[in-house]
């Protein structure tokens, strides 16, 4: 049956219109696939089959989703806002179809209510029991990965979720936005200023302007100016463990070294915790899209690639916690202790840091009050769809403004990449070069720097001079992207750890050549190990290490390479009372996706 017939009769939804809506949302991007009759007769074994009513409600909007369902007859509505006045629906799927998407997989509430559109049955399993099939199953366990990644984008293209309303203007706003974009989690920006339903929105929760930025969800939830922890809370997204334990691994950021070093560490059975301050992905979680990474010939997003990586983990049952800004760290005897921001604390036996870096801040006249509202330090689809009608300029020579200028010239009528140096061969790689000079969209301007921003409260143009002719000239450009040279995250560790001159962390030699400890090592009876800093079981990995290559598969290389000189280090360090000198495995937790 098409996407466009209608199942004759089948119950309207409450409030639904009375025009004829397609029975089978089509499955166009591969997100809602129909499961053949061998997988159906697989989940059966496991599963309880019920009969259901038009109305029932399977999955509630702002809970965790205790179930998969698979429709077996009739049909099933998803539906944003259900009950309220701004109900959507947002597909229908008849038999042969799951209920689900990225939330079900890693503990989540749902963005959306799953309820019954015409009566039938359904098969239900819990979550445990789907994770042991798909452990045993590992093709069934692909098909239900890919679509749910796939519904996770279109609910962000979709914009449903909770709703941010706040003036563009306002930091607290733009710091709002960008958690919730980082996460990949499925929301709507309401501005303050330009959109007519903000105002409405506020006289209905009886609020004033100046008491935005708010996050609205459900029309029951309201949240003044909350706190990325707050927002993480209400979402779903995990806290830092209760207690204080002594883990074997704590790995500090979650970029793809981090993540790296969890599935591995976590694969191999140490206990892991993954604490992050922002979002997982790092750096490589704002890049558009990675082609030269192993494995992926079509290329593959930096968020899409951060969600495969943190389902990984938490396959082999490490903990991941956002968000948790690390502040100082402290060895206590055999152990080291991490304290956070929020005043708690966490304590393992090992530690790799992975903290990565971040784009180094453009210093020209007229950005500082126009970052974040149209001056950008990353090229998502969130920023790219303001820039459908205006021309943008993007600053860097290297792969990630490469990525960006592609990225964004399907968006914006005319991108111009901004180059300090004479070529783009020194930084950026020729599978890029070749795209980049090849886009009609795209025009490139060597030799040349940025002087000024100009603009009140949103870009409105920049000047530029190009350095052969000093000639100066006008550009203008309604957003601006920014991919320089990076600075580390490791004001956390001065004082703690050995630095470059440049704040990047020194291992191996270097570390051990710049230790402030006399005798340190000496009383290890071994030499500071390749990844190691200058404390030992401390290790360092990824984009934050001193002489690291800056590349996805580089710190991915690291992340793993990590964890093979933590077995080392604790194969030296035996726990108290303990007579075997190998480290202490633990069974693995059973496998979500195998």
């Amino acid at each position: 049956m098409s996407g466009d017939e209608t199942r004759p009769g089948a119950v309207p939804l409450p409030g639904e219109p009375e025009e004829r809506v397609p029975f089978e949302t089509p499955d166009i991007y591969g997100a809602y696939p129909r499961l053949s009759d061998a997988e159906m007769a697989r989940l059966a074994q496991r599963g309880r089959r019920r009969t259901v009513d038009a109305g029932d409600v399977l999955i509630r909007e702002g809970e965790r989703c205790e179930a998969f369902y698979v429709v077996l007859s009739g049909s099933i509505a998803v539906v944003e806002g259900y009950g309220t006045p701004g109900e959507r629906l947002l597909r229908v799927h008849g038999p042969g179809r799951f209920i689900g998407e990225l939330g079900l997989l890693t503990g989540q509430v749902a963005f959306y209510t799953a309820v019954v559109r015409e009566p039938g049955e359904i098969l239900e399993l819990s979550v445990d029991q789907l994770r042991d099939l798909v452990t045993q199953d590992p093709s069934l366990g692909d098909v239900v990965l890919r679509a749910c990644l796939g519904r996770r984008a279109l609910l962000v293209g979709q914009g449903a979720g909770f709703r941010i309303i706040g003036s563009r203007y306002s930091p607290d706003t733009r710091r709002i936005r960008e958690f919730a974009a980082r996460n990949r989690l499925p929301h709507r920006w309401i501005d303050l200023e330009t959109d007519q339903e903000a105002e409405a929105l506020l006289r209905r929760f009886g609020v004033g302007p100046e008491q935005t930025p708010l996050v609205i969800w459900r029309d029951t939830t309201l949240l003044r100016n909350p706190s990325n922890a707050e927002l993480a809370r209400l979402i779903g997204l995990p806290p830092l463990p209760s207690g204080n334990g002594h883990g074997d691994l704590l790995i500090v950021g979650s970029g793809p070294a981090g993540l790296a070093a969890a599935v591995n560490a976590a694969s191999e059975g140490l206990g892991t915790t993954v604490v992050e301050a922002l979002a997982t992905g790092g750096q490589a979680g704002r890049s558009s899209r990675i082609e030269n990474l192993l494995g992926f010939p079509t290329g593959i997003s930096g968020a899409e690639l951060a969600e495969r990586a943190v389902l990984q983990a938490h396959k082999f049952g490490a903990h991941i916690s956002i968000p948790a800004e690390a502040a100082r760290l402290e060895r206590r005897d055999d152990h080291y202790a991490v304290g956070f921001t929020d005043g708690s604390e966490i304590t393992a036996r090992t530690l790799v840091v992975a903290t990565g870096a971040h784009y180094r801040r453009l210093e020209v006249p007229g950005i500082e009050p126009l970052e974040y509202a149209s001056v950008h330090y990353s090229a998502t689809v969130y920023e790219a769809q303001q820039c459908r009608t205006d021309p943008v300029a993007v600053v860097g020579g290297g792969n990630s403004a490469g990525q960006a200028v592609l990225f964004l010239a399907g968006y914006a009528p005319q991108v111009y990449l901004l180059v300090r140096g004479p070529s783009l061969e020194e930084h950026m790689s020729r599978y890029l070069i070749d795209q980049v000079e090849r886009h009609p969209r795209v025009h490139v301007l060597l030799r040349t720097e940025i002087t000024e921003a100009i603009g009140d409260k949103v870009l409105e143009a920049v000047t530029v001079v190009d350095h052969r002719t000093g000639e100066h000239r006008r550009l203008e450009v309604r957003a601006l992207f920014v991919f320089t040279g990076a600075d580390p995250h490791t004001e956390w560790l001065s004082g703690a750890l050995a630095l470059d001159a440049r704040g990047f962390v020194l291992t191996g030699a270097d570390a051990q050549a710049a230790c402030s400890v006399p005798d340190l090592w000496q009383s290890q009876g071994r030499d500071c190990l390749t990844l190691e800093t200058s404390l030992p079981g401390v290790f360092a990995a990824g984009d934050v290490r001193s002489g690291s290559v800056k590349r996805v598969a580089s710190a991915v290389g690291d992340g793993a390479m990590s964890i093979h000189f933590v077995h080392r280090y604790l194969g030296h360090t035996v726990e108290p009372g303990s007579t075997d000198d190998s480290p202490q495995t633990r069974p693995k937790e059973s496998a979500w996706l195998a």
